[in-house]
């Protein structure tokens, strides 16, 4: 199930992507919580389920995709934990080691938009690069999970532009203002359910500037995967329904080419993952 928030920017309704358009799950449910993040934290994705399938083309409650935006998944999440250096083929590219245990930092959620969304590129940052992640969306509250059970807490998963301003990245000796400029997450198009991917670390991932190829990898580059970065965030911090975790990027960012990368206005950015379709965001100056 594809799940999607559809609508203006912050008042985006729970839905599900379908092949003729987008279902609003409150139209034919009123009973529902009015957010996905509500909907996973109540269990009620049977009931979204339940509804998806009984969907007609001509249904009450089924806008167009066309003309529609689609935000981020979860607009609301309660945090975003990234992970740093978690792809062979990203750690050879800076020829540093592979680490032993995650190495986790953080982006506000505040910077989250959703595709079709435009980059705004600040005016004090002049070296922002782009990062293709895989983004775990998590289903439950979970605290101190066990990697053997960690599947049981994923709601599903979605694609993730870890967009990145390296100049505050490296300058501020720290990554949280670097990582959470305001637009620095682009995430969606939609958040396909876990039980329709059960095995995440054997897709197609990357990234393009234009027509331009800046990544090209796999996820069975990952370090350490999904059920070892659950157990190990969950030891440390509780997740909630709806918060998100981006298990890091491949090879080919811009600001270790020879010579860097950076994005431009004008630019166009995609964020292609195989089963999680491909997030397009345009990039813009401050005004």
């Amino acid at each position: 199930m594809r799940l999607v928030s559809f609508g203006p920017a912050g008042e985006e309704r729970p839905g599900v992507l379908l092949d003729f358009g987008i279902l609003d799950v409150g139209a034919h449910d009123p009973s529902l919580p009015a957010s996905l993040r509500g909907i996973l934290a109540s269990a009620r994705l049977d009931d979204v389920r339940r509804i998806a399938s009984a969907a007609r083309p001509g249904d009450v409650g089924i806008a167009p995709l066309a003309g529609t935006r689609l935000g981020p998944p979860i607009p609301d999440a309660s945090k975003i934990v990234c992970v740093g250096l978690n792809y062979a083929d990203h750690a050879a590219e800076q020829h540093k080691p592979l680490p032993d245990t995650p190495l986790l930092f953080a982006k506000a959620p505040t910077c989250l938009i959703g595709g079709g969304d435009a980059i705004v590129l600040p005016d004090i940052e002049p070296k922002v690069d782009v990062e293709a992640e895989l983004c775990v969306v998590i289903g439950r509250r979970a605290r101190r999970v066990r990697a053997a059970q960690a599947y049981d807490f994923v709601a599903g998963y979605t694609c993730f532009n870890d967009v990145s301003g390296r100049a505050a990245q490296y300058g501020d000796k720290q990554w949280f203002r670097g990582k959470s400029f305001d637009t620095f997450a682009p995430c969606g198009p939609y958040l396909l359910t876990r039980d329709e991917l059960p095995e995440p670390h054997d897709l197609a991932i990357g990234s393009r500037i234009g027509e331009r190829v800046m990544q090209a990898s796999r996820t069975d580059q990952m370090v350490i995967r999904v059920p070892q970065l659950v157990e190990y965030i969950t030891g440390s911090m509780t997740l909630l329904p709806g918060d998100l975790i981006a298990t890091g990027t491949p090879a080919g960012v811009g600001v270790f080419r020879d010579p860097p990368v950076f994005l431009r206005a004008g630019d166009v950015v995609t964020v292609q993952i195989e089963r999680l379709g491909e997030l397009t965001n345009p990039v813009v100056a401050m005004t």
